[in-house]
């Protein structure tokens, strides 16, 4: 349980006297972007502890017409699924959104969904960016 240490967070004690554990929880980053700047979100992205991503490339479905009238000539979309902590959450977000209004063409969308459960303490270890821990688990 040492190595979850930095992940462990106590609330106030109960009425008979224990306090409650709980683990910081893990969310699912959904990012959706130009395809031609998913590699740069990527590596923006992956400065707030992400360990693990992954990218699916789609296009938009808006009639042309419709597109055209809004501005939008490139459909190509780049959707990145990130791994993050709770803790990490809110700055991520933050910082996306600077990034979505300050870069040329850099337009996107971001938001989170809770992960509701994980099977195994390395998988945890992995997804959390808790190297330390998932070296020893595999000593």
């Amino acid at each position: 349980m040492a190595d979850f240490k930095k992940y462990i967070r106590r609330s106030t004690p109960t009425k008979d006297g224990h306090s409650k554990v709980s683990m910081n929880k893990l969310k699912v980053l959904i990012t959706v972007v130009s395809r031609s700047k998913a590699d740069f979100y990527m590596d923006h992205i992956q400065s707030f502890g992400v360990n693990m991503q992954m990218v699916v490339y789609g296009q938009g479905t808006a009639p042309q017409e419709i597109a055209t009238a809004m501005g939008l000539t490139d459909s190509d979309r780049a959707v990145i699924f990130s791994m993050i902590g709770e803790e990490n959450l809110k700055a991520a977000l933050d910082s996306l959104e600077e990034k979505f209004n300050t870069i040329v063409g850099g337009k996107g969308i971001a938001y989170s969904i809770p992960m509701a459960s994980i099977i195994g303490k390395s998988i945890f270890n992995f997804l959390s960016d808790n190297r330390d821990a998932v070296r020893r688990n595999e000593q």
